[in-house]
């Protein structure tokens, strides 16, 4: 219960905030994958809340790397495969699916584009007030990147 409302609390999030490019402040993984600020950042209770859109090309990935917050996405188009530091799969995230990302350093991941067409990602961090979107890691001991 507590999941299916948090999902629908991030859906509405997401469908009711206005869409207002502006540059982007990315931190790609591989060539093409960019990212672009869909609405400004909000401070609130210490914590920043910024809406982006992340479009990972065929072949490419986000490299590895940890959020300090929360992440809240929904898979706009294409088929997102997720790792996590076990090198097992933790999810294959296809259009209309959600997806969160837990904070801190025990939660590396990594997300890549096996498809054949562009993922395109809205997602929503969550983060503590002036914290970075993403933290490098290295792989941690997977036989792909």
């Amino acid at each position: 219960m507590r999941n299916s409302l948090r999902t629908g609390a991030v859906a509405t999030l997401l469908a009711g905030l206005s869409l207002m490019p502006t540059a982007a402040h990315a931190t790609p993984g591989g060539p093409g994958v960019t990212a672009k600020l869909l609405a400004p950042t909000t401070t609130v209770g210490g914590k920043d809340y910024t809406l982006r859109e992340i479009t990972i090309p065929p072949g490419q990935g986000t490299g590895w790397h940890f959020h300090d917050g929360t992440l809240y996405g929904r898979v706009v188009q294409g088929t997102l495969s997720h790792f996590d530091a076990s090198c097992g799969s933790d999810g294959v995230y296809s259009k209309g699916d959600f997806l969160t990302e837990p904070g801190g350093s025990e939660h590396v991941h990594i997300g890549q584009n096996r498809g054949t067409t562009d993922v395109v990602l809205q997602v929503l961090y969550v983060l503590p007030h002036g914290a970075p979107f993403s933290e490098d890691a290295s792989n941690p001991g997977c036989d792909f990147e």
